[in-house]
């Protein structure tokens, strides 16, 4: 699949101009999903992100576990990463300036690793870190949403300027018997 980006041949190939289209559409929903259950869990306050990672004695809730965040943790290190990776790369063919392309991936590595890490902070070193929390969540959902926006309309964009070169399809046809 990357072959077709290197060598400029998604230009002709629309079919994987869809599929990428597809993903970034599934990795959308992934998006908000993301956020409905963080919400499920706390808000963007530091008291809610305290209660859910020490637990609350009004609301009979344990604080988070060792091994419960651990679990967690190893899970999305690599779950994150690849789907962190896969967008950089995708974001690499977009129009955009390389130093805003390395800000943009950067940026959203950087969310990824402080989401995971802002949990234990708040478990395990202080309370405060709850600040960190929310802003790091906040910073991957941008983060992520941006490069799922740049590189769709990047894929879209380049589909309406193939469809413009494209012949109208009787000539079209003609010229495949021919």
């Amino acid at each position: 699949m990357m072959r077709f980006f290197v060598t400029g041949e998604q230009n002709r190939q629309m079919m994987l101009n869809a599929v990428v289209l597809l993903f970034l559409g599934y990795i959308a929903l992934f998006w908000i999903s993301n956020g409905l259950m963080y919400f499920h869990k706390m808000g963007l306050t530091a008291q809610s992100v305290i209660e859910y990672y020490l637990g609350s004695p009004e609301k009979f809730t344990q604080p988070r576990s060792y091994q419960s965040l651990l679990e967690v943790t190893h899970f999305h290190l690599f779950s994150m990463g690849m789907l962190v990776v896969t967008l950089a790369h995708l974001v690499l063919f977009t129009p955009l300036p390389t130093r805003l392309k390395v800000w943009l991936t950067g940026l959203t590595f950087f969310g990824a690793v402080a989401d995971e890490a802002a949990g234990w902070l708040v478990r395990f070193a202080h309370p405060a870190f709850a600040y960190f929390k929310i802003g790091a969540f906040l910073l991957l959902e941008l983060s992520l949403a941006t490069l799922i926006v740049v590189v769709s309309l990047s894929l879209l964009a380049q589909r309406s300027r193939q469809r413009a070169k494209e012949p109208p399809r009787s000539v079209q046809a003609v010229t495949d018997v021919v």
